[in-house]
């Protein structure tokens, strides 16, 4: 019930701080208070543009925990309105700077954040299950198999998910040096095996992209969220659950060397910390 909530939250927050941003630039086009409105306006855009950027250009591959940065301008812009308030003006500028903040600080401490245990099926020094997997042309594969070499295994949610197509960007980026390694990068996602095959086309790489069909691997390793996905999305193909962000690193025997089981989707480790796992190999 959390996680239905946590789904139709985001995709309600991202709705409401666009339209709150689009209003407030209007009142000031239309001359209206620039203390007010310029701080409903201060509070919503920060969000509100990042996600457009992200989503049109997905280069934003992880987050500061507590998106620092962005809690000051809305701060400052619901102390301007609240100011412009009690000065008599309008109330409507401070009312929806209260309404952006409160989102701002629900999506920060509440909605990012999975409240996961780390898996005991993930364990140093243990093979992971064995549970069968699909490549891009629709054949099985066990876990066991693909992780017979030094392998990088990323779990990511979907094409849909900005942070995830910045992390693999960023993957792709450097594979070179951990196939010098002698190592390979699995990437698994629930998705369709459409959106995987369009995926393996926009990455011109040596990795083996895999389906999870219906969850069946991330639920036997425990990284299962259910509702993991904005609602809405449900309409592009994909499946409501989807595996939490997890990065796995085994060795020639299958056995895991280490592991990143992230409880907040924005903080992922980067390429340059697998590349030092695999160098201590």
């Amino acid at each position: 019930m959390l996680n239905r909530l946590k789904a139709a939250y985001v995709s309600v927050y991202l709705t409401v701080i666009a339209i709150i941003m689009i209003y407030s630039a209007g009142k000031l086009i239309d001359g209206e208070s620039m203390i007010g409105w310029g701080g409903a306006l201060l509070t919503s855009a920060p969000m509100a543009l990042l996600f457009t950027f992200m989503l049109i250009r997905p280069i934003i591959a992880r987050t500061s925990e507590n998106l620092t940065e962005i809690h000051v301008p809305t701060a400052l812009g619901t102390l301007f309105a609240a100011g412009d308030a009690v000065s008599g003006n309008d109330a409507l500028p401070l009312i929806l700077a209260l309404i952006s903040y409160a989102g701002f600080l629900l999506y920060v401490f509440w909605y990012s954040r999975y409240g996961r245990e780390e898996s005991q099926a993930i364990t140093v020094g243990k093979p992971l299950p064995d549970v069968m997997l699909q490549d891009a042309d629709g054949q099985e594969i066990s876990l066991q198999t693909l992780t017979s070499q030094p392998t990088v295994l990323l779990f990511f949610r979907g094409n849909w998910c900005p942070l995830c197509m910045a992390q693999i960007k960023e993957i792709a980026a450097q594979y070179r040096e951990i196939e010098a390694l002698g190592a390979q990068v699995v990437l698994v996602s629930p998705q369709p095996q459409s959106h995987t095959r369009s995926l393996a086309k926009k990455f011109d790489v040596n990795f083996r992209f895999m389906t999870d069909s219906g969850n069946k691997v991330a639920d036997a390793l425990g990284i299962v969220s259910d509702f993991g996905i904005p609602t809405g999305f449900e309409a592009l193909g994909y499946d409501t659950e989807a595996p939490m962000p997890t990065v796995i690193i085994t060795n020639a025997e299958g056995q895991v060397v280490w592991a990143d089981q992230t409880d907040n989707y924005r903080v992922r480790p980067e390429p340059a910390t697998f590349i030092g796992v695999l160098q201590a190999l």
